[in-house]
């Protein structure tokens, strides 16, 4: 139909009619599109819950760059800015805007590059809603078949299709566990305000628990204004954080690996697989979370174990879903094949006690902090390898608290130290008597 013939009064009766008529198949076919988002994700989304978890994006923010799940390239690190472990030549670069390894069980620092540089967490923030829903089944607060109310807010963002979520809907009781599962498998932001609203009565109540615990924890770099990390200005963190923050977990949570190794999950009969895909390329990786933002790329945060090698990574800011497993699988599939961890006899290197002095006892007993002292080492050097301690003060002073460090195990190869742990008190020692104290005085005199 022709814009002049509109205007000719003869035809206007039928043109109208036939307005009238495209008009209204129209917003039918905006009531039906309307009402299938409200009916529940159980109809709506079986295409895409369907889909491989490598053509499924997880995302936080309705972009361009979301859609078609690529980013710019990261910035290219020389490799003289890349610290590696044992002072070795970085392998290679990252096409990651940051990166932090390390061996879990000794601390070591075995791969790093702006590992402080700040930005969004994206999903990355729903390890710590993960962290403050563990502690709260450990403390008895909650257990994992109490049934959580899903409010509007959470319901909502299950029909927001420009984030990850579960599909929960209004007014439903969903267990503590599947909502853990949906937190950390399929991402589900619904699942982390669900889980956030009943764990401290708000959303803005939670984000200050977590930034409470982030800094028991020691996250220095990090604030969180959100359970699920949607994007805000005062929102941020670092690789270096990320890394800190999942071996706290797995430490002090070890059931945590249960949930985040979980290859799929089926909620209300939508079946989603993990976005981590890494899981479905290499058996030694169990977790622990992804993040996508716009601004800030795609993340991994990964847990992985091989024979006495047990590790922790970030890689950050990557351009795609696919760059982060592929960057992360080459990072750890290195450190794999570079380095293992060993556990030698202490005993045969320290002492046990060190004298004390002015207190209510006169010794005291000393370990490795955390107990068994583990050390990293490359592959190829346990043979090479010997256990020295450093211990400058052979005696006390009382009062002294429990943990003070008072010396040092080293792992030496070739009169270098290569890996330490420290070595710290087992027990309180409180001061003695006044008359104990004089006496000791002049002992420590003679």
């Amino acid at each position: 139909m022709k814009l002049s013939n509109l205007s000719n009064p003869f035809k206007r009766p039928i043109a109208l009619k036939f307005a009238a008529i495209a008009i209204a198949v129209l917003l039918m076919q905006g009531g039906v599109a309307i009402a299938a988002r409200h009916a529940g994700a159980k109809h709506a989304p079986a295409a895409a819950a369907a889909a491989p978890a490598g053509e499924v994006e997880e995302g936080n923010t309705p972009t361009p760059s979301r859609r078609h799940g690529k980013h710019p390239a990261a910035p290219s690190i020389p490799l003289n800015q890349i610290h590696v472990f044992g002072d070795r030549p970085a392998p290679f670069a990252l096409n990651a805007r940051s990166a932090f390894l390390i061996d879990s069980q000794s601390g070591d620092v075995l791969y790093a590059y702006n590992e402080h540089d700040k930005m969004q967490p994206a999903s990355l923030a729903k390890m710590m809603t993960f962290y403050l829903t563990l502690e709260a089944l450990k403390q008895k607060r909650i257990a994992l078949d109490t049934q959580i109310p899903i409010s509007e807010a959470a319901w909502r963002l299950s029909l927001n299709d420009s984030v990850s979520r579960m599909f929960l809907q209004v007014g439903q009781r969903v267990d503590v566990k599947d909502l853990i599962y949906g937190l950390m498998v399929s991402s589900g932001n619904d699942a982390a305000v669900a889980l956030s609203e009943y764990l401290a009565g708000s959303t803005d109540a939670f984000a200050d628990q977590m930034n409470k615990k982030a800094q028991e924890i020691g996250l220095a770099d990090t604030h969180f204004t959100n359970p699920d990390g949607l994007p805000s200005d005062n929102e941020y963190t670092t690789a270096a954080d990320m890394v800190k923050l999942g071996h706290s977990l797995v430490q002090h949570y070890p059931e945590a690996l249960d949930y985040t190794s979980t290859k799929e999950f089926t909620f209300d009969k939508i079946k989603q697989r993990n976005f981590n895909t890494l899981l479905f390329y290499d058996s030694r990786v169990n977790g622990i979370k992804t993040g996508h933002v716009a601004e800030a790329g795609f993340h991994l945060v990964a847990s992985a174990a091989s024979g006495d090698l047990k590790l922790i990574s970030a890689v950050m800011g990557t351009p795609s879903m696919e760059k982060r497993r592929v960057e992360t699988d080459k990072l750890l599939d290195w450190a794999f094949r570079t380095y293992t961890t060993v556990s030698p006899d202490w005993h045969k290197a320290a002492p046990d006690h060190l004298r004390v002095y002015k207190g209510s006892v006169d010794q005291v007993a000393i370990a490795p902090a955390g107990g068994t002292p583990y050390f990293t080492v490359g592959h190829g050097d346990e043979t090479k390898m010997s256990l020295a301690a450093t211990i400058p003060q052979k005696w006390l002073v009382a009062p002294l608290p429990k943990g003070t460090e008072v010396g040092t195990l080293s792992i030496m190869i070739a009169g270098k130290p290569i890996s330490s742990a420290p070595l710290v008190t087992q027990a309180d020692i409180k001061e003695g008597g006044i008359f104990h104290r004089m006496m000791d005085s002049l002992r420590l005199k003679l």
